[in-house]
Parts: structure tokens; C-alpha cells; sequence
């Protein structure tokens, strides 16, 4: 958590603009948000690790926007795509073939995206 109490990412990817709409409207459920994901990373297991596994709980979840999170994280730690695809194929025996498609089908809405540019920043005075 930031100094001024709100939550605040320092991990991956820049979360996308509704999440950071609804922080701003909802900084306790931020706060406590981040605490859970800083409680989460204690433990013997790395960093890496551990996003493969919450990739594998949100396909397993059927959450796809975690999926969608999930995966952005994964490749901006530089974990190759082969890694994710495999941890889907694992998901099938599982969760079963429609849902293992259907996670499938969200792990490449990100995989297949071409990356986003940052927005360019307007010059002070500039309208």
C-alpha cells in the first residue's frame, strides 16, 4: 500500500482504466484488494510460480477477466507462451473440453493482441 493509503500496483502490467475507476471510487475494497494479494505472496513458492497457479485457478474458476489478468502478468514476467499453453492443456482433464476451450479462447485474446503504446502525454498549456 502507497503512503497516502491507497492501493497501489507495483507489480506487471498497468491494471486497465475500469479497475482504476473503481478504486478510485472504492479505495477500501483497493486497500484490502492488495492486501490480499500481499498476503498471498508469502510463502515458499517464487514469484513465477505463483502466477502460473493463479492463471490455473482462474481458468479453473471460469473467471475471464482473471484469465485476462492473469495472462498479462505471466508474458510481462517474461514466462513464455508454450508455459501458458500448457497450463490450459493441463486444465482440460479437469474442467472438461468446452471450458478448456472457452479458457483457450481467453488466454488468446491477450496472447494475439498486439501491445498497447502508452498514451502520449499532452505538453503543459498544450489543449
Amino acid at each position: 500500500m502507497s503512503k497516502s493509503g491507497k492501493a497501489s500496483v507495483s507489480r506487471g502490467p498497468r491494471p486497465p482504466k475500469t479497475y482504476q475507476k473503481f478504486i478510485k471510487q472504492y479505495p477500501e475494497l483497493g486497500q484490502a484488494w492488495e492486501l490480499m494479494g500481499s498476503a498471498g505472496r508469502k510463502g515458499p513458492l517464487d514469484e513465477r510460480t505463483a502466477r502460473l497457479v493463479k492463471l490455473a485457478l482462474a481458468i479453473g474458476a471460469m473467471r475471464e477477466g482473471s484469465v485476462h489478468a492473469n495472462v498479462r502478468k505471466a508474458l510481462a514476467m517474461g514466462i513464455p507462451s508454450s508455459e501458458i499453453e500448457q497450463v490450459i492443456s493441463l486444465a482440460a482433464g479437469t474442467i472438461g473440453m468446452p471450458s478448456t476451450v472457452a479458457a483457450w479462447t481467453w488466454v488468446n485474446d491477450i496472447m494475439n493482441s498486439k501491445p498497447q503504446k502508452s498514451p502520449k502525454r499532452k505538453k503543459s498549456g498544450a489543449k
